[in-house]
């Protein structure tokens, strides 16, 4: 089992920044990605940014200039770094891990239960 926790969420104004993380524990041994999704109320669960194990980077067209992820993986993290927020990013925003499970090595993945980042004026 890999659990993950997120932090760094609020309220921010238009063009800010926020910084996320996402720290992993437990069976982490064969964690081969990572990435970030997002929901707004109504709205469906959209990916956001994910990232490989060998830091292959893939992000959705609407944040691609403005959001980064990169991995620290001595500390078993992910981070989002997200500029120049606009009221449309509003959302719960998920991390997940994608891992092969120890016991039958079967693929997984894991989901952090969310944080929110507000943007508003």
């Amino acid at each position: 089992q890999v659990q993950l926790v997120e932090t760094g969420g609020g309220l921010v104004q238009p063009g800010g920044s926020l910084r996320l993380s996402c720290a992993a524990s437990g069976s982490i041994r064969n964690i081969y990605g990572m990435g970030w999704h997002r929901q707004a109320p109504g709205r469906q669960r959209e990916l956001v940014a994910a990232i490989t194990d060998g830091d292959s980077t893939v992000y959705t067209d609407s944040v691609k200039e403005r959001f980064t992820i990169s991995r620290d993986n001595a500390k078993n993290t992910v981070y989002l770094q997200m500029n120049n927020l606009q009221p449309e990013d509003t959302a719960v925003y998920y991390c997940n891990a994608d891992y092969r499970r120890d016991s039958d090595y079967a693929r997984t993945r894991s989901w952090g239960q969310g944080t929110q980042v507000t943007v508003s004026a």
